[in-house]
């Protein structure tokens, strides 16, 4: 069997010569930040050579635009910003997914 590994997010990307390294990270279950919300807590890091992480992102890319086809989520709509875009996508989740009150911080995973 091979080891799995959950994660809340990516946080952060570094580009160091031709490696590209990718922090994924999890919400703390005991640590909370000013707003009484789980801190971020590293728990993995993945190492790309330059070429690698191109086609990950190409392979990522098509599976989003396939939630997307599917209905699974949606893009949201651009906001006015004085801040220049981020290359990052922004999605919300379409109407097959039911909208609650909980803590955006509560995984989809438990009802």
């Amino acid at each position: 069997m091979h080891a799995e590994i959950y994660t809340d997010g990516g946080d952060e990307i570094t580009i160091g010569g031709s490696i590209v390294r990718v922090d994924l990270f999890s919400l703390s279950a005991t640590e909370r930040d000013v707003n009484n919300a789980p801190k971020k807590v590293l728990c993995q890091r993945l190492i790309f050579s330059v070429e690698s992480f191109a086609n990950s992102v190409e392979i990522m890319q098509n599976a989003l635009q396939g939630l997307i086809d599917a209905g699974a989520i949606r893009r949201n709509q651009p906001r006015a910003s004085a801040e220049p875009p981020h290359n990052v996508v922004s999605v919300e989740r379409g109407p097959s997914v039911t909208n609650s009150p909980r803590s955006p911080n509560v995984s989809s995973n438990f009802s």
